[in-house]
């Protein structure tokens, strides 16, 4: 897709992999509204992007979504590409977190990703183009210790990525569910109870995936793998899902 005088919706915009994407999409020739609770973050992006209008948004609250949408659509004209990158990863054993917090996880990752494409989808459709990217990671098909409410959620955006994608097949909108390993962003400094498993994972560059995103949607390749790294893990799941419990026993000492 060439991005002039183009929309984008990014939600994270104010870090790390929406940051970047938001850098790279404005220098190609888009408007960017990034979305993000972190207003600092925000400016900071803005001060990166020719093209950037900061949306100070709460992605679990389904009504300002609806009212953010809106808004953008009126004054920057209708939305090209949605990426869904709004996320947080705090980690650790399941009995060791509260309800609270899981639940916070939920709504953030997976519910943050359902209102906005909720309040985006129906609009690309009837216009019969655009772009769907939801950002699901390796952790929503792999299973493990620490990452339970982390792996919770982002099983949920690949069910529903898939879903939506198979429900409106041939319909004009492009969509792409991003499953990366861990990748060099802030994200990962939110993984406080120190999984042994990240220590044989080394993060892979943002660059690497936003690179492998515009490969698959040009290929109409709806899951993303961006490495070899989570395309083994995605193949050892599906087909020898004990050698991944394995290892994560392993790695964890529990």
């Amino acid at each position: 897709m060439s991005f002039q005088a183009k929309v984008v919706l990014i939600t994270g915009a104010g870090s790390g992999m929406g940051r970047l994407a938001a850098q790279r999409l404005s220098a190609a020739g888009a408007t960017v509204a990034g979305a993000d609770v972190n207003e600092e973050g925000l400016r900071e992006t803005g001060r990166e992007c020719e093209r950037f209008r900061a949306v100070a948004l709460d992605v679990t609250d389904a009504r300002a979504v609806e009212t953010a949408v809106a808004d953008i659509e009126n004054d920057l004209g209708p939305i090209d590409r949605v990426m869904n990158a709004a996320a947080i990863m705090p980690t650790g054993l399941i009995l060791d977190q509260d309800a609270g917090l899981i639940n916070r996880i939920m709504d953030i990752n997976y519910g943050g990703t359902v209102n906005v494409t909720m309040a985006t989808l129906p609009g690309m459709l009837a216009r019969g183009k655009g772009d769907l990217v939801n950002f699901a990671s390796i952790a929503g098909w792999v299973p493990s210790m620490h990452f339970g409410a982390y792996n919770a959620s982002k099983f949920a955006v690949v069910a529903f990525t898939e879903v939506l994608y198979h429900e409106n097949r041939n319909r004009g909108v492009r969509f792409a569910c991003v499953c990366p390993p861990p990748v060099a962003t802030p994200l990962l400094d939110q993984a406080k109870s120190n999984p042994k498993i990240l220590e044989g994972l080394p993060p892979i560059a943002p660059e690497q995936v936003l690179d492998t995103i515009e490969r698959n949607l040009d290929a109409g390749k709806l899951m993303v793998f961006p490495d070899r790294t989570s395309r083994l893990t995605y193949s050892l799941r599906r087909f020898v899902p004990g050698l991944t419990w394995w290892g994560s026993h392993k790695a964890e000492g529990i």
